[in-house]
């Protein structure tokens, strides 16, 4: 029996306009009705997420927020964190400086502020497009930029995560290099073509939705997990069913049981359709 729905935002549950299509919400609406919980499960910040839970009216139906792939879990209903692991000082401090050999530029949230170093200087192109990597962050998470000189000496205060922006190319090329000190130390991933994550040692999605959802009486059999970047693959192994996007990267659609439409044409929706019938 289903009791769990389990997305991602960016390219899954959203479309290329980060819009939730009246198709998907219609039957995730629907889903909750049945008394099926919806979990969002990203790599973003809360504020990040919370918009498309309103869209969503989760905080009616005891839903979840999965923040930091992992690092902070909320329940929508009560506001309650359920979970909040944040990385070691020492740790935060030297990754910020190693990152300083490469053409990187790291994010890290503050409050209301996502700070950077140098708002400017965070040019990207990606399939056909080019734009500020922090500008981008910042509008599509509903936060403000903030500068500061030197974000190794400026951070001591707990942090969830250390987001990395750079090339696509040049992270596919130098993601090894980068990730090398740290290896047993934080986990780290690809959460899209320009965004490398940093996060405690052990947290990603599937370790956290087994913590978060053992507490609520719900089994990995009993999920279904949609996804299509990188960070997403522990969550789909932890799924009943791992269901990977048509737009998915490769490696997602190699570990998924099963390979739906894309984000732009009701992936999700189709395939809650055929695996509940009481949807119809």
């Amino acid at each position: 029996m289903m009791k769990a729905i389990l997305l991602d935002i960016d390219g899954t549950l959203t479309n290329d306009k980060k819009e939730i299509t009246p198709e998907t919400k219609r039957v995730l609406m629907k889903v909750q009705e049945q008394g099926i919980r919806l979990v969002i499960a990203s790599g973003r910040p809360a504020k990040g997420i919370e918009q498309y839970g309103k869209m969503l009216e989760m905080d009616k139906h005891h839903g979840l927020f999965l923040c930091f792939n992992g690092a902070k879990v909320i329940d929508c209903q009560t506001g309650e964190v359920l979970v909040n692991t944040t990385m070691e000082q020492e740790l935060v401090t030297k990754t910020l400086q190693h990152l300083k050999q490469f053409d990187v530029h790291p994010i890290i949230v503050e409050n209301e502020y996502m700070v950077v170093e140098d708002v400017y200087n965070c040019m990207i192109t990606d399939k056909g497009r080019t734009f500020n990597g922090f500008q981008y962050e910042a509008r599509m998470n509903n936060y403000l930029l903030k500068e500061v000189s030197n974000l190794a000496s400026y951070v001591d205060f707990p942090l969830n995560k250390i987001l990395v922006v750079g090339e696509p190319a040049y992270l596919r090329e130098n993601y090894k290099a980068i990730s090398a000190p740290f290896e047993g130390k934080l986990s780290m991933m690809f959460s899209s073509n320009f965004f490398y994550e940093m996060t405690s040692q052990g947290i990603d999605k599937g370790a956290a939705l087994q913590s978060a959802l053992s507490k609520l009486g719900i089994e990995a059999k009993d999920c279904i997990a949609f996804g299509d970047a990188g960070n997403d693959i522990t969550m789909l192994q932890f799924a009943g069913i791992g269901v990977a996007m048509a737009n998915a990267q490769e490696e997602v659609k190699a570990i998924a049981d099963e390979i739906t439409d894309d984000n732009n044409h009701d992936g999700i929706a189709k395939a809650l359709l055929k695996y509940i019938p009481s949807l119809q």
